[in-house]
């Protein structure tokens, strides 16, 4: 099993940063896949970003450039780096993995981006 917990979210105007981190009870390096989704109200679950196991990594077309998803083998954490903020990023962002044919998701941590 994998345990995920997420933490980084928060308030930011438009154009600023935050960094949302997910700290992983297992090594991240061993996990198939690891990823960030989000969801704003009303709306469906969607994927920002992921990293595979090797290292490759995709990202939504509306967070192209803006966010970097990487890795920490060290910490068992994987972050997500938020800049150019715009207030339609406005979601809670939850960490996901993937291992051993099952799905894990952590709790979700809110990031609010005013205008």
């Amino acid at each position: 099993q994998v345990h995920l917990v997420e933490s980084g979210g928060g308030l930011a105007q438009a154009g600023g940063s935050l960094r949302l981190s997910c700290a992983a009870s297992r090594n991240v390096f061993s996990i198939n896949a690891m990823a960030w989704y989000r969801q704003a109200p009303g709306k469906q679950r969607e994927l920002v970003a992921r990293i595979i196991s090797g290292g490759s990594t995709n990202y939504a077309d509306s967070v192209k450039g803006r966010f970097t998803i990487s890795r920490d083998n060290a910490k068992n954490t994987v972050y997500l780096q938020l800049n150019s903020l715009k207030p339609e990023d406005t979601a809670v962002y939850y960490c996901y993995a993937q291992y051993a044919l099952s799905e894990y998701w952590g709790q979700g941590t809110q990031v609010t981006v005013s205008s």
